[in-house]
């Protein structure tokens, strides 16, 4: 297991999203030790707005401190606007190998549930099996790119294996939680060349698939047919999941008619 290092305080957490899918959500930790190399966009404003100076910085997590004391003080006012608060949307829940993250994941869900809120979570850790005795509203779900444990070595170094990633969520399914999966940012086979349906029917117990396309990456805007590739998985997906009964989200700029 790995130890946080940093610690940090913040005034406030819980806020409103712009992201399409998303409602309220909360950020208890700055940066991640994934160390994606696509461009992460949580990675790329931090440094915008100087949280953090270089990746080195971003990829050693600080942990809010203060995390629930600012939500016992913020669920009152809000209680009555979230419809689902996510966790998170520039940081990750679960992060791999961190213990005391994970849990205060847990205890910040649990407190949301126990105000009737329900909750979102999406990791590239592995989902504790503790989830499961929580609320049955909550939604679990993993992000998952490839099945190609090198090219996951290569892309997203400190994350979980795939395999690990899956087994944890498909525990979850089979205690009756709700569960989905992230197919994003789902690279072009100038990056690797994979077959999408193996994928597709790895995760099929899911009840919620989201795809979406590679951004801010130059690799992906050389491939010629970026437009027409991103299409025609955008369509397989739709037709999988109608197929299957499985609630789908092609997200924003992926399917370009």
């Amino acid at each position: 297991m790995k130890q946080v290092k940093n610690y940090i305080r913040r005034k406030t957490l819980i806020y409103k999203t712009a992201v399409e899918y998303g409602d309220y959500t909360v950020n208890h930790v700055q940066g991640c030790s994934h160390a994606c190399q696509y461009p992460c966009y949580a990675y790329l404003i931090a440094k915008r707005f100087a949280k953090v100076s270089n990746e080195a910085e971003w990829i050693e997590p600080a942990l809010v401190e203060n995390a629930l004391d600012i939500i016992d003080k913020e669920i009152p006012k809000l209680r009555d606007k979230i419809t689902s608060l996510h966790l998170c949307f520039t940081t990750d829940p679960f992060m791999y190998g961190y213990n005391e993250i994970a849990n205060m994941s847990i205890e910040i869900i649990k407190r949301m549930n126990n105000n009737g809120i329900k909750c979102s979570a999406l990791t590239k850790g592995v989902l504790p099996i503790r989830l499961a005795e929580l609320s049955k509203d909550n939604e679990y779900g993993i992000t998952l790119i490839s099945l190609n444990e090198d090219f996951r070595e290569k892309i997203e170094p400190g994350a979980a294996p795939y395999i690990d990633r899956i087994n944890g969520l498909k525990e979850l399914h089979k205690k009756g939680c709700k569960t989905w999966i992230s197919i994003e940012p789902y690279p072009t086979p100038n990056i690797i060349e994979q077959d999408f349906n193996d994928i597709l029917e790895t995760v099929s117990f899911v009840d919620k698939i989201i795809f979406g396309r590679t951004n801010y990456n130059p690799i992906v805007t050389k491939y010629k047919g970026a437009k027409e590739y991103y299409n025609k998985l955008s369509r397989q997906v739709i037709e999988f999941c109608s197929s299957r009964n499985i609630e789908y989200h092609i997200k924003d700029g992926t399917l370009r008619e």
